[in-house]
This record gives C-alpha cells, structure tokens and sequence, in this order.
C-alpha cells in the first residue's frame, strides 16, 4: 500500500486548500476512502469519508459545510476541497482506506500511512 498526499500550505483563515492522494498497492475503485488529519499534540481524528462509487459521504461535525471529498477512480486519487479554513484546522492530514464507520466516526483500512501534507492555517 503506498499513499501520497499532497497540496497543502500555509493559508490563511477563512482560505481554501484543494488537497489530493495518490493511491496505490491495493483496488482503490472498490474501497471506500477517507482524509484523517492529525494536529500537534492530538491524536489522528477522522475528517471525511467517501463511498467506492461516490453514493455517499460523511464528515466529521467539525468540517461539515465547509470540507468536500471527492474521488477519481480512473486516476487512483482522492481529493479533499477546504474552504473557510480555520486556525483549528491545522494538522497533518491523511489518507487511507476506511474500514468501517460508527455514526460519525470512521476508522482507517491500511496499518501503513503516507507522509501527509502539512495544512498551516495563521494569519
């Protein structure tokens, strides 16, 4: 399993950021994928999800309304658009498969994770 993600930055509040991951080592087009981010301090915490099929997707409270996952299945990629970004937003953020969901928690597939991309929201 190999995941790259990348486009984050430093923006600052109230910018947007489009990040993306590269997914290999496994049959993205059937796996259903999610960000999870990690700030300083914290441990990692799930952000978004998206079906294998984009039927369906599911946010975190914190990001609803202002986060969009999206997929390309013909690319391997992942896609996360965040706008009205927020100092709390800072973290490392993630990629991986999701194993399974509970309410509004879900929980990563692979053991193995990228190297992420550093998301900096400050002024």
């Amino acid at each position: 399993v190999q995941l790259v993600e990348s486009g984050g930055g430093l923006v600052q509040p109230g910018g947007s950021l489009r990040l993306s991951c590269v997914a290999s080592g496994f049959t993205f087009g059937s796996s259903a994928m999610g960000w999870f981010r990690q700030a300083p301090g914290k441990e990692r915490e799930f952000v978004a999800t998206i079906t294998w099929n984009n039927g369906n997707t599911v946010y975190a409270d914190s990001v609803k309304g202002r986060f969009t996952i999206a997929r390309d299945n013909a690319k391997n990629t992942l896609f996360l658009q965040m706008n009205s970004l927020q100092p709390d937003d800072t973290a490392v953020y993630y990629c991986n498969g999701v194993r399974y969901c509970k309410g509004y928690n879900c929980y990563p597939e692979h053991d193995s994770w990228g190297q992420g991309t550093q998301v900096t929201v400050s002024s």
